[in-house]
């Protein structure tokens, strides 16, 4: 018989195995280090990740975001804002425009995935969006407004609109702020008077927003078990659904003698654009059939029809003449990175160029005020602007309301920063868009009126100040007492 031995040969081969197996995973951690702490300080997002590869990158973003420290509150005043911004002090002067609406109900429409090329485009002589043409024909029409939303897009256009914050750079706003005590817009008009709602056929719980909605302070809210589950359209009721049983309401709050501030979310052209047939309201020209640009057109001229119905009941039964109203996209439609190259050659042909970043983020703004002219006014704007704006018509002081957008009506330039769609580092000036590759030295510009720009959209300080204003807004909502 034959005899094996286990002894003290094989315990040593065991223990030389042992000596490599961990040899090899030390190696292997440190590599994984050295990749994390040598591509750290890389702006972008996408190119961080491709330099760390991405197991390691979120490693690093895990930790990154645990770590990320607030500062002190002190440190964070309007003034330290503005100067980054290069905002005048309002106090010297009264704006333009302060007051025009005062006592005015407010109206705000956002508009799902809407993006402002589909204003005055025409597909084979046919208006995609007749009511909104009409509309910008007979209000202040920014054509150079943009998105600001992250990860939890329509729900955090939600939250940029209301406190003029921007977005967390690891999350969704629902998810990381909703457990604080937001300083917002319907809880200063509430302040002064106002009655205030907010209308989404969806579940509030969706995207958590029924803690949102107690972090901003609405009054109330009208989600599904309002709306119920007739005519379903996307993920709920349709437009005609939401504007329809929402114009009950705003009757029975004109009752009350006060003035009341409303936010409603459509949502009948929500991707993938899957718009029900008995819903179709345009023919397609053939070679847009069957495509996510031809769908998203078709979902939005819909969308369009159900507004201007509930535009003209506002405007029967009085609501409109007595109301400040303001529409805009909550964020865009189409990304441009996941368009096949025959959707990207009808985006071209709808632009008569390339469709790009600039193009991509660009959603429209419109504000009837009563009594004020209609206007094209070509100053950018983004979405953290809406809430100083409102504010100012209804000559309602910010003070001591921190926010890091600017009212429209009465500054000229701007400074926007980006996230999430964009890497970090990304803004938008007067001039166009900038992008960082690795930093600033190699970023490109965009020009508005497309392709890229031999001029940089953004000098170094903008760069910089843009971050800084990233680094405030992630301090001053962490430093806000929790709910």
């Amino acid at each position: 018989m034959r005899v094996v031995d286990f002894g003290n040969g094989a315990k040593k081969n065991v223990k030389k195995r042992n000596r490599f197996v961990w040899i090899g995973l030390g190696i292997t951690i440190f590599l994984s280090f050295f990749g994390i702490w040598s591509n750290k300080d890389i702006i972008n997002e996408l190119r961080q990740a491709e330099a760390m590869d991405i197991l390691n990158y979120q490693v690093y973003s895990a930790f990154a975001s645990m770590e990320d420290k607030p500062s002190l509150y002190e440190e964070i005043t309007q003034a330290s804002i503005d100067q980054l911004k290069h905002i005048d002090n309002p106090d010297l002067t009264t704006p333009q425009y302060w007051g025009q609406a005062k006592g005015k109900n407010v109206i705000l429409i956002q508009l799902e995935s809407f993006q402002n090329f589909l204003i005055n485009l025409k597909l084979n002589g046919q208006e995609v969006t007749p009511n909104l043409n009409k509309l910008v024909r007979e209000s202040l029409y920014f054509p150079h407004f943009f998105q600001q939303v992250g990860q939890g897009n329509t729900s955090d256009s939600e939250f940029v609109v209301n406190t003029s914050l921007y977005v967390p750079k690891w999350d969704a706003a629902t998810m990381v702020y909703s457990n604080k005590q937001l300083p917002s817009m319907p809880k200063l008009l509430a302040a002064n008077g106002y009655q205030t709602a907010t209308f989404h056929t969806n579940d509030v719980r969706f995207w958590n927003r029924n803690n949102l909605y107690q972090a901003l302070g609405w009054q109330t809210y009208y989600d599904d078990d309002y709306f119920g589950n007739s005519d379903i359209v996307a993920f709920g009721s349709s437009d005609e659904v939401l504007y329809q049983k929402t114009t009950d309401k705003l009757l029975d709050m004109r009752k009350s003698g006060n003035p009341f501030y409303v936010q409603i979310l459509s949502m009948s052209g929500h991707h993938p654009y899957n718009l029900p047939k008995r819903k179709y309201n345009m023919e397609l020209p053939a070679r847009f059939e069957n495509t996510l640009v031809g769908n998203y057109v078709r979902a939005q001229n819909y969308a369009d029809k159900a507004l201007g119905q509930f535009v003209e009941k506002l405007k029967d039964t009085g609501i409109w003449d007595n109301s400040v109203v303001i529409l805009y996209g909550d964020h865009l439609g189409l990304p441009k990175y996941t368009l096949s190259t025959r959707e990207k050659d009808l985006m071209k042909e709808i632009y008569g160029r390339e469709y790009d970043v600039q193009d991509m983020l660009n959603i429209p703004l419109m504000i009837s005020i009563p009594g004020v002219s209609p206007q094209i006014i070509p100053t950018v704007g983004g979405q953290t602007d809406i809430f100083p704006t409102v504010s100012n018509l209804l000559g309602i002081s910010m003070k001591g309301n921190i926010h890091f957008g600017q009212d429209l009506l009465n500054h000229s330039t701007n400074l926007l920063p980006e996230r999430y769609y964009l890497p970090s580092g990304s803004l938008i000036t007067d001039k166009g868009v900038f992008v960082p590759v690795d930093g600033y030295d190699d970023g490109i510009s965009y020009k508005f009126s497309g392709g890229q720009a031999q001029e940089t959209a953004a000098t170094p300080k903008q760069f910089d100040d843009a971050l800084q204003l990233l680094r405030m807004s992630d301090s001053y909502v962490q430093s806000l007492p929790d709910r």
